[in-house]
């Protein structure tokens, strides 16, 4: 799976990006609350993780720079991240030893991990797996990695936003750039703004029938919004857009006792 084309790449654009990543992964490394996606929604607000997960043996899938992995050790967790750009993943340590977090990084794929079967109790993922992986694989592997009565959410773009996204990788529009059916595989490789990276994302029915093959319950959906008077642009969707349609889609699932 590391020699997939799409690993390739994405492991080339994130070891080069890297460098862009480190202040924002010392901001989030240093708040105790923990905040989720472009719009920073509190953990109160969007429930993420639990407050209490002593005991829980927890991985992060696609970690970048460890924050969420550190959230999770403050909480009690027995940690492990995985991520596949070696560079990320320097950062993710030293951050790690500064804040004297015993956590276990793996550099990997989360479509095929080196975990054992049920090897932990909780997985979560922001804009990593849940966009950077082909679903095919990561759902399956995430399903065989966790125990029963295991857990896994995971924050990525919404279908929505997916198909108000310009061909050529510029800001989200209020038209249908692109058809719902059949949303799959976005190579923005060879696009004007920000070139790099080949993401998933599918369409919600498909989610539902992936996560019922594969096994998974769903607990709960989400569709965060911007919270409080934000109203700039951020990555390649605007405050405005995201107050009219869902730029966001958070799934809580179960792997059934």
């Amino acid at each position: 799976m590391m020699d997939s084309e799409h690993a390739r790449e994405n492991r080339r654009y994130w070891n080069e990006r890297a460098p862009d990543w480190v202040a924002s992964g010392e901001r989030n490394w240093v708040d105790p609350m923990p905040s989720w996606g472009i719009w920073g929604v509190p953990n109160d607000e969007l429930p993420l993780l639990p407050e209490d997960m002593r005991g829980l043996r927890a991985v992060e899938l696609g970690c970048g720079t460890g924050y969420v992995s550190g959230w999770m050790a403050k909480r009690g967790a027995r940690v492990t991240g995985i991520d596949l750009s070696e560079a990320q993943l320097t950062t993710a340590k030293r951050l790690a030893a500064e804040h004297e977090a015993a956590i276990t990084f793996v550099h990997g794929n989360a479509e095929a991990t080196p975990f054992e079967d049920e090897a932990f109790d909780f997985a979560i993922s922001e804009y990593g797996a849940a966009i950077w992986c082909d679903p095919y694989a990561w759902i399956p592997e995430a399903w065989r990695i966790l125990a029963p009565g295991g857990r896994l959410v995971f924050l990525a773009h919404h279908p929505m936003a997916s198909v108000c996204s310009p061909l050529d990788g510029s800001e989200a529009t209020e038209r249908l750039e692109r058809p719902y059916f059949g949303l799959h595989r976005l190579d923005w490789t060879e696009v004007a703004e920000d070139p790099g990276g080949i993401e998933f994302t599918m369409p919600i029915e498909a989610w539902f029938t992936l996560f019922r093959e594969v096994g998974f319950r769903v607990r709960d959906v989400r569709e965060p919004e911007p919270v409080g008077d934000v109203d700039e642009t951020r990555f390649f969707v605007s405050a405005a857009w995201a107050r009219s349609w869902p730029s966001e889609i958070v799934w809580f699932l179960e792997k059934p006792a």
